[in-house]
């Protein structure tokens, strides 16, 4: 395969045994996995049908399923799986739903809905709590992917906030029953817990996946990986690609140890190390390299590039926190200007969300553009909620969290006292919302007008449900939006015409987009409950929807940006206790933080710049800051610091050739 190094040649054509590819940042890891698939297709005798590639962002999994159709051609594609782990696990839901005790047009709740409900469930139960100390989402999710039951929660609890965690746990999970609902968790939990229980229907999927690749292996929890293990059977035909430098995300349960378990699971493991870097100079390599030796490492690596020593990395101190973010805005300018760099060359990356806030400002005041990875997303919109929240509850008329949010949703007067006394009467029934307004025993807790509204409201859902079996799944949204009046709504909730207008135009997107998944689904999403179903999943998934050709500066977290690269870096905060930040100082935490710096740094393909202010406003006082330690790990050679060098005269003569050089070129534009 012709561009491909000699360690990537021996990864594609490894089969027989399990492989590891221990692949470094910009090591080409992507092309790995797609050259694989083609190569496995073509020479192994394995069909597109039989090869799941799995990976965690939807992005990734676009780019990946993109590549690997313009290596092959459309027959030897056919059937192929690229997807994520939750929509791997959402496919084998949506064929064994009987068998996991639910009925099909199931709902998957998203973080929101979880809250709501949790939230609605502490109200009902009577606890009286201020404060949890801990959100009890989270410990759910973590219970949930480490197999602990509501009964074990009962039985390790060691504090009361921890019983009333347990107790919160098991009414929520008889909550998502009786709604016919999942979570998030629920679509990786639900088939391991399936194939652990129904070894038939194990085996049933692994004849159907029979070669597994998995990315970012350094990123998978204890349940995921347990779902990797069943597929993969005694058969054993699996590569797996993973970085334990990159591993970021121990707050969501991912064990870099992963990969090291995999040498126990199977002794015979080939482990294949990607080590040439096509992405980043030599100075920032090295760098990086100094930096991360400083952890305990699984295995041993050296990233190295032929793409020259290039520029050393900068590193700027700055007065104050208003100074660090003029001296980043002044540099991109000069950079901008000096080497006319577009402005989605340039990357401001930062710990914590809080911290573009000032960037903003500032960018706005200069006229440079700029987008947020991680800022408002399509889906969180009111009125694309308010749209799919009304088909998910015409195909599932058990979800509750569909009805809080539409039954009042545009004003039906239904008050809080109505809501308040149909949810006690559901909850002493065990049935949904709606199935509650519709019986005749409302009628002894509910005034006949409030009972009215209600009956009114559901008789509806009804209609239309039942109509919806004979229309197309858009024209089910569009009566709806007409039924209801939506566009009255927009623009009485609207700050003005214009943007009622710019509202209704996310709606008609809705529209647009059922319309084209029913008329290409390719079978899959057939029916309005299928689609819902689609559509809650790419909700979850792609909270950060963004255009990638958009000629803007990019302001993100580290932990947003990896995977991403961009010629000018600015690794901005690095300040004890904001990097590392001051709740992950013990742990392991220190070592997390130093991964998420070398993520920070490796970001970078040419230009690498390091700020941190000496003094910062905190809580209305002016407190001092101290460099992060994370700098004096990086070797001398290679960095520049602002504040202990001088320019030579021969450089300052060459930056004043290029600026002249530039001004020259516009002034003859």
């Amino acid at each position: 395969m012709p561009g491909l190094n000699p360690q990537q040649q021996a990864a594609v054509e490894h089969i027989g045994t399990p492989l590891l590819v221990l692949a470094g940042a910009g090591t080409g890891k992507t092309r790995v996995i797609t050259e694989k698939i083609a190569w496995l297709i073509r020479n192994a005798g394995v069909k597109g049908k039989q090869i799941a590639a799995i990976t965690f962002t939807n992005k990734a999994s676009r780019e990946m399923k993109e590549r690997a159709t313009q290596l092959l051609s459309k027959d030897e594609a056919r059937g192929l799986t690229v997807a994520t782990f939750h929509n791997l696990g959402l496919q084998v839901i949506r064929k064994e739903y009987k068998a996991l005790g639910y009925k099909s047009g199931f709902s998957i709740l998203d973080a929101q809905d979880t809250d709501t409900i949790i939230k609605e469930l502490m109200m009902r139960g009577g606890e009286e709590m201020a404060e949890p100390e801990e959100d009890f989402r989270w410990v759910i999710s973590r219970w949930k992917n480490d197999f602990v039951s509501p009964m074990q929660a009962f039985e390790q609890a060691m504090t009361p906030n921890d019983l009333l965690a347990a107790k919160v746990y098991q009414r929520y999970q008889r909550q998502l029953k009786a709604y016919n609902a999942l979570d998030f968790d629920d679509l990786i939990v639900l088939p391991v817990q399936l194939f652990d229980s129904n070894p038939e229907i194990l085996s049933q999927w692994q004849n159907k996946l029979q070669y597994l690749l998995v990315d970012e292996y350094q990123d998978t929890n204890n349940c995921q990986y347990r779902l990797v293990r069943q597929l993969a059977g005694v058969r054993a035909e699996l590569t797996v690609v993973g970085d334990d430098d990159q591993s970021i995300y121990a707050w969501r349960g991912a064990k870099p140890e992963n990969i090291n378990q995999l040498r126990s699971d199977y002794p015979n493991l080939k482990l294949v190390k990607l080590e040439q870097n096509y992405r980043s100079t030599s100075s920032i390599l090295d760098s990086a390299n100094y930096m991360i030796s400083n952890n305990p490492h699984l295995f041993d690596k050296k990233l190295w590039s032929a793409l020259g020593h290039g520029e050393k990395i900068r590193i700027i101190p700055c007065r104050t926190a208003e100074h660090e973010i003029e001296r980043v805005v002044g540099e991109i300018m000069k950079y901008n200007f000096r080497d006319k760099a577009e402005h989605k060359d340039f990357a401001i990356l930062y710990r914590s969300n809080h911290q573009s806030r000032l960037f903003e400002r500032y960018l706005r005041q200069n006229n440079i553009p700029y987008k947020i990875s991680g800022g408002t997303s399509f889906f969180s919109r009111a009125e694309v909620k308010d749209t799919l929240s009304y088909i998910r509850l015409i195909s599932n008329t058990a979800d509750d969290a569909a009805f809080l949010r539409v039954v009042n949703t545009p004003k039906r007067e239904i008050g809080a006292t109505t809501m308040e006394k149909l949810g006690d009467y559901a909850n002493n029934r065990g049935i949904s919302l709606f199935a509650a307004s519709t019986e005749m025993g409302l009628a002894t807790q509910l005034t006949e007008r409030g009972r009215q509204r209600l009956a009114t409201f559901s008789q509806w859902i009804n209609e239309v449900a039942f109509a919806a079996r004979e229309m197309e799944p858009h024209k089910v949204v569009e009566r709806v939006i007409s039924d209801i009046d939506y566009l009255d709504w927009m623009h009485t909730t609207s700050s003005s015409p214009k943007m009622a207008e710019r509202r209704m135009e996310n709606v008609q997107e809705v529209i647009d987009w059922i319309k084209r998944l029913h008329n290409e689904g390719e079978g899959k999403h057939q029916d309005l409950a299928d689609i819902v179903a689609h559509m809650s999943l790419m909700d979850i998934l792609e909270r950060n929807q963004e255009d990638d050709d958009e000629d803007a500066v990019s302001l993100m977290t580290l932990h947003t940006s990896k995977g991403l690269e961009f010629p000018y870096v600015f690794l901005v905060g690095a300040e004890e206790e904001i990097l590392p930040h001051a709740n992950s100082m013990e742990d392991g935490g220190l070592e997390e933080e130093r991964r998420l710096a070398y993520v920070g740094i490796t970001r970078a393909q040419r230009h690498l710049t390091i700020t941190f202010a000496k003094t910062r406003n905190k809580f209305g006082e002016k407190i001092t800051c101290d460099p992060s330690r994370f700098l004096d790990e990086l070797p001398e050679e290679h960095i520049e610091w602002e504040d202990r060098t001088t320019v030579s005269p021969e450089k300052q003569k060459e930056t004043a050739k290029s600026f002249i050089n530039n001004l020259q070129d516009m002034l003859d534009d």
